[in-house]
This record gives C-alpha cells, structure tokens and sequence, in this order.
C-alpha cells in the first residue's frame, strides 16, 4: 500500500486521491521522472515509495513520450478510451474543445460572490462541466453539474463574475454566440 503521510490542504491521503493528483501533475507539467514526480507529491504533503509510484503510473496507463524540447516526459492518455497521449502539449486542444462547447452549448452564465452559474440546454451540463474539469483554469476550484445547470466554484471569494465572463467570452470565440 501506499506511504502517504500528512496529505495536503483538502486532499485525503487515499489511493484515488493520490492518483488524481499524479494525473492533475502529469497533465499541468512536463515531468521527466518518477524522482520529481515524488518531489511534486512530497511537496503537495503526499509521501511515496518508488514501488506505489511505479504501480500508480502504470494503473494510470502512464507512458513516457518526447516533450516539446526533446526530453522524456511522462503523459497520460486521454479519457474515453483514445490511445494518443495528453500532455501539457495537448492543453491547448482541451481548451479549443471548451470554447467550442461553451459556443455550443452555454445559454446564459450568472454569478454571485465566488460561484458562476452557467445554464444549457437539458441534458448537457454534465458535458460541459466535465470539459471545465479537464481545462487547465487556476480560477477554478471545481464544478457541480446538473441536468441543466453547471455550477462553477472559483478560488477567489469574489471571483465568480470574472469566471462567468470568461465562459461568455468562450462561447463569442467560438462564432456561435452565447
């Protein structure tokens, strides 16, 4: 089992939570090695053997990949079942993604304090939410979606206005208007 000890602010130190944060690191940063992945975990609170790690990797279905200066990095495969890798290289396609669905699929976006309340249409605020999820948007604390409704917490106490903005200026991006 796992030798973590001491997790970090509102992480337990569970084998789930300990791999989405191995995820949430290989997919922010280009990680060379399983001796600074342990280093980013240790400094986030989570110490790890070397054996958990390795085994962490390969659950995650981890493989090492050149990055964008040559070197080895780790990288992840995306969810659904795609066998091309994600790295920090493809963050910009997640992000063409959000901005498609947010002209696609987001009908209004409110706020009040730290919360943006985003609206769509029946049935897809899961969609959306998952695809806020998987953006790389430091503002964001997380998502609770809905039939028709996406939640969206942020960081800052007063930060909410600011977020639901964004979301609107996506779905102008995108050509189809909010």
């Amino acid at each position: 089992m796992s030798k973590s000890t001491a997790p970090g602010a509102g992480m337990p130190a569970t084998k789930i939570a300990r791999q989405a944060r191995v995820q949430a690191l290989l997919t922010n940063r280009a990680v060379r090695s399983q001796a600074e992945l342990a280093s980013l975990l240790a400094d986030d609170g989570l110490v790890v053997g070397q054996a958990t790690l390795s085994r962490d990797l390969v659950e995650l279905r981890a493989v090492r990949v050149r990055g964008k200066d040559g070197a080895l990095i780790y990288a992840l495969p995306p969810e659904g079942g795609d066998r091309s890798v994600h790295s920090a290289s493809s963050q910009e396609l997640l992000d063409t993604r959000l901005i498609r669905l947010c002209g696609e699929l987001l009908v209004t976006a409110e706020s009040s304090g730290n919360i943006a309340v985003l609206r769509t249409p029946p049935g897809a605020a899961n969609f959306l939410a998952l695809a806020i999820d998987h953006s790389v948007m430091p503002a964001i604390l997380g998502t609770i979606a809905g039939d028709d409704t996406v939640m969206v917490i942020t960081r800052d106490p007063l930060g909410g206005a600011d977020v639901a903005e964004r979301f609107l200026q996506f779905a102008a991006e995108s050509g189809s208007g909010a």
